[in-house]
């Protein structure tokens, strides 16, 4: 794997273009809908494989990416779904609904948009205990999730879900609460060290009156507002909380908390600090990753007024995006990599039963609804650990025996072969998975692993297929996209 990639384009997010050293093939293909979507099916990689990046990539923004497994009813019925969890006060149906919409909706990117919001602004059931309030963050989430920020942050700080969760009723002229006003400045705006405990205590005040009404809906209360002067970042006035947000929207710190949290998503946890560049002049206020990639994306937002769309087309249309340092780089989470691996194996019709995926991606650490702390999953590396890579191998299991719901019949996978115009042989089942799962040939470790297998085998037979399909699921490479 290689360990350091210079960038040599002046400019980090320059356009990719196929070449000698950088080639458009199945690889880069495979790693664009691993890390844009929930992985590919065999067809849609071809399609995208002839097509070239830009049309793929236009599919993506134009949700047109997928060519399977989407249901001409979809929203229809995805809102049936969301309905019926809310009825119910179950947030088990509520996460079995979001995941119907993973692995469905003819918007991946939303679907993975929608799960860094939901980290980025982690708020638990543990405490609000109300699914039609979750159910309306997570709503907001997909609605603004790659429009500007500033829509997106003036939505979700008027949240109930966010108010309960942060103690903002609790927040009163006479006793501040600092929760919400440390958590918006730390976590969603500013990020640590732009930023004073004075400050805090401030936007705190700036705060007060915000609460939640009997109904469940945004309130401000005036008599518990501290309307007396605050000095905020710099700043004196009787600023209110609509006031703080705009303060936070135009600080340049901003910008690059939402540099670094695109990065995270679509770039892994490395790609951008082994990707060096000439140092360039200090920009304005740039902090420590002046002339990184990261601060450059974050000029660029600021000059796009936040906007969280363009600054994902910047990534995914560049080549740092589909350079070497890239590919392979980033651990797949818990929802990704069970979505992903019904999608690439096309278990559509019918499909697993969502509660149990649902299940299984909590079993894997990844409790939709339920993130951890306020900081949210910390995701990459802590995704992998002893217990959730047997967790995983017993979904790969799973999931090609038929037992998860749904399905009831095992994986047939040289039907799926015949498909897609190959022959129902183990060579061909060894070949197809490295071409949909990993993009590429197996690794030589893996590719023994798999001979000491077939010795075993007697023939071409099903379960053999199915065994070695479920152990390239399993395998450290498929982990990582």
């Amino acid at each position: 794997m290689q360990s350091e990639q210079t960038i040599t384009n002046p400019n980090p997010w320059a356009r990719y273009r196929p070449s000698a050293e950088t080639p458009w093939n199945r690889r880069r293909v495979v790693h664009l809908h691993r890390r844009a979507g929930f992985a590919a099916t065999a067809d849609e990689i071809e399609r995208d494989l002839n097509d070239g990046p830009e049309a793929s990539v236009d599919r993506f923004l134009q949700s047109l990416s997928r060519m399977r497994g989407v249901p001409a009813d979809f929203e229809q019925i995805a809102v049936i779904l969301a309905d019926a969890a809310v009825a119910s006060r179950d947030i088990s149906r509520l996460k079995a609904a979001w995941l119907y919409r993973m692995l469905f909706s003819p918007d991946p990117l939303a679907e993975r948009l929608t799960l860094l919001w939901h980290n980025h602004f982690a708020t638990s059931n543990l405490k609000v205990d109300e699914p039609g309030t979750m159910r309306r963050q997570n709503d907001i989430f997909r609605e603004c999730g790659r429009g500007p920020f500033g829509e997106l942050l003036r939505r979700v700080v008027h949240d109930p879900a966010l108010l309960v969760f942060l103690d903002a009723p609790a927040n009163r002229k006479e006793h501040p609460n600092e929760n919400l006003a440390r958590e918006l400045m730390e976590l969603f705006s500013l990020g640590v060290g732009n930023f004073s405990e004075a400050d805090v205590k401030e936007a705190a005040r700036a705060l007060t009156g915000w609460t939640v009404s009997q109904s469940g809906e945004f309130r401000e209360v005036a008599e518990r507002h501290d309307d007396s002067e605050k000095t905020i970042l710099g700043r004196t006035g009787k600023w209110r909380g609509d006031d703080l947000v705009e303060m936070l929207l135009e600080h340049p710190a901003t910008a690059t908390r939402l540099a670094k949290r695109l990065c995270e998503m679509f770039l892994g946890e490395d790609a951008v600090a082994t990707a060096t560049r000439p140092p360039r002049p200090p920009l304005p206020k740039g902090g420590s990753d002046v002339g990184s990639p990261v601060q450059e994306l974050a000029a660029g937002l600021r000059e796009h007024s936040l906007d969280i769309g363009w600054g994902v087309e910047t990534i995914l249309r560049s080549e740092l995006f589909f350079s070497e340092a890239n590919l392979g780089r980033r651990i797949v989470g818990p929802a990704e990599f069970v979505v992903g691996a019904v999608r690439m194996l096309e278990q559509f019709d019918p499909p697993p039963g969502t509660l149990v995926l649902a299940e299984w991606v909590a079993r894997l650490g990844q409790d939709l609804f339920y993130p951890p702390n306020v900081f949210g999953w910390p995701g990459d590396r802590s995704w992998i650990t002893p217990r959730s890579m047997v967790g995983r191998t017993n979904f790969a299991t799973a999931i090609v025996r038929g037992s998860l719901g749904g399905r009831t019949e095992p994986l047939d996978v040289f039907a799926l072969l015949h498909k897609h115009g190959r022959n129902g042989t183990l060579d061909d089942t060894i070949s197809f998975c490295g071409d949909v799962i990993l993009g590429g040939p197996l690794s030589g470790s893996l590719q023994e692993q798999l001979k000491m297998l077939r010795e075993l085998a007697k023939g071409n037979d099903a379960d053999t297929a199915r065994r070695i399909v479920a152990m390239v699921l399993a395998s450290p490479e498929a982990q990582v996209a």
